[in-house]
């Protein structure tokens, strides 16, 4: 039986969840989850002068938006310094790292001279192979001690078998000379700690992931599954930024695109099953695996998302969607709906679920039920009740007094109603809609009494006869 499988995230805390990083943990999440494994949060904040607690709670936010649990709790990278400096020392005990005293100014005039010789300028110490008993008593750093000959190969899921020249890998820095470790070493002793058997992560990382190769040889450790995956570009092919508009997770949440549907987007962004577009959680647990993340850079298109986001709303329950738009009001800064209005909106949902594209589109098309009389009617609204026939609303106020409140039957006295007054259906319900919502744009006339009542459709009848 083989190891479970245990997946991290581990993202600096220095801004907002980027789409991208969101991807990366929607990764592991589903890797991870699919095969009943765990799946962990570790956050890099060994930046002190960038990483802050706002940030730490925004990716956490971000997270628990899009649904992605995690396993046990957070790991703050910087609080393990001491095992990161630990490993460090039991390196430089085995031999298989040495402490190097170069001075900064040291470094940078062997690079110059290298540079004017058209030679090499990556630093080889001194210091490398130096007996300890010529060491002085100053400041210095622990390097390893990494092979000067041969290759390193990383066995890439994603990108196949990966090679790298070992006489152009330098002995790395492992600790600081004020005895800080570096991030290379933190993330290898973290993953190896944590028990992660598949770091998937960002091909950025690529180069990273044969330098810290050699922490796992030198300490004797088994490596990971190494898979890094293509970065996410605009449309027009160039890396995403702000000028392809949205990069936080937030932002899309704040846009009110269902959780579902960004989970079933950033799933197809450089991964993909067959043809399927559209796929449940539960499909994307079972198809997601490694061998389905294409080397090419994914595209970000919000045509694609929009779509995506509207068959996800179609989809999905009312209470859910209810659910969905306040959770949404609430991002904003907005209050939820009341009771009241949560039972209006439900029962207009039926209605407004079709080709809506965020909770915002539910919440402009349930604009008609969750208004309150009067009514503010907008410009178009106002030009149609002003071009309504002349006695409409006290004819129609009569046909619908005493109608049997039921699909069939209103759609058939509206039409008889219309052939009374010898106008077009349209002429009738143009007039009726402003006065039902208040919009010119608005779910059929015939949803909108039915989820009203008669009792506020008349309202609004008198109203809008008052009005005229």
């Amino acid at each position: 039986m083989s190891d479970p499988v245990v997946t991290r995230f581990a993202p600096s805390p220095t801004g907002f969840l980027h789409i991208g990083g969101a991807r990366t943990a929607l990764f592991n999440w589903l890797y991870a989850r699919g095969r009943g494994g765990r799946f962990l949060l570790r956050i890099e904040d060994t930046d002190r002068a960038r990483s802050t607690p706002e940030a730490t709670e925004a990716i956490l936010d971000g997270l628990t938006w899009l649904g992605l649990d995690w396993d046990g709790d957070p790991v703050s990278q910087f609080a393990r310094a001491p095992r990161h400096a630990e490993v460090a020392h039991a390196l430089l005990a085995q031999g298989r790292a040495y402490k190097c005293f170069s001075t900064q100014d040291e470094i940078a005039a062997f690079r110059e001279g290298a540079r004017a010789r058209g030679e090499s300028t990556l630093f080889r110490s001194p210091w490398r192979d130096a007996d300890p008993a010529t060491h002085p008593d100053a400041p210095f750093v622990i390097r390893i001690k990494a092979p000067q000959t041969g290759e390193t190969v990383i066995r890439d899921r994603v990108q196949g078998d990966v090679t790298f020249r070992n006489d152009q890998l330098d002995d790395m820095v492992l600790l600081r000379s004020d005895g800080t470790p570096v991030y290379m070493l933190a993330v290898v002793v973290d993953d190896h700690d944590m028990g992660v058997t598949h770091v998937i992560r960002g091909d950025d990382h690529l180069n990273n992931a044969a330098r810290q190769m050699l922490i796992y040889d030198a300490m004797g450790w088994q490596a990971p599954v190494w898979a890094h995956i293509p970065l996410i570009h605009g449309p027009d092919g160039k890396k995403l930024s702000k000028r392809h508009g949205a990069l936080g997770a937030q932002e899309y949440r704040a846009m009110g695109y269902p959780a579902p549907a960004m989970r079933n987007y950033l799933a197809r962004l450089g991964w993909s099953h067959g043809d399927a577009e559209f796929f449940t959680d539960e499909e994307a647990l079972e198809w997601f695996d490694l061998g389905g993340i294409g080397r090419g850079a994914a595209r970000f298109d919000t045509k694609k998302l929009d779509h995506l986001s509207a068959r996800h709303i179609a989809a999905m329950s009312d209470a859910d969607l209810v659910e969905g738009v306040n959770a949404y009001l609430v991002s904003r800064g907005e209050a939820p709906l009341d009771a009241a209005g949560n039972a209006a909106l439900g029962r207009a949902m039926y209605c407004l679920k079709d080709r809506a594209r965020s909770y915002g589109d539910l919440l402009d098309k349930a604009h008609f039920a969750l208004a309150a009389r009067p009514l503010d009617p907008d410009a178009r609204a106002r030009e149609a009740l002003h071009a309504a026939p002349g006695g409409l609303w006290p004819e129609l106020t009569r046909a619908l007094q005493d109608a049997s409140w039921t699909r069939e039957t209103l759609e058939a006295g509206l039409a008889a109603l219309a052939s009374t007054l010898g106008i077009k259906f349209g002429a009738l319900a143009a007039p009726l809609r402003a006065a039902l919502a208040g919009r010119a744009v608005t779910p059929s006339v015939i949803d909108m009494m039915l989820v009203l009542g008669r009792e506020e459709t008349l309202a609004r009848l008198a109203d809008a006869g008052c009005s005229s």
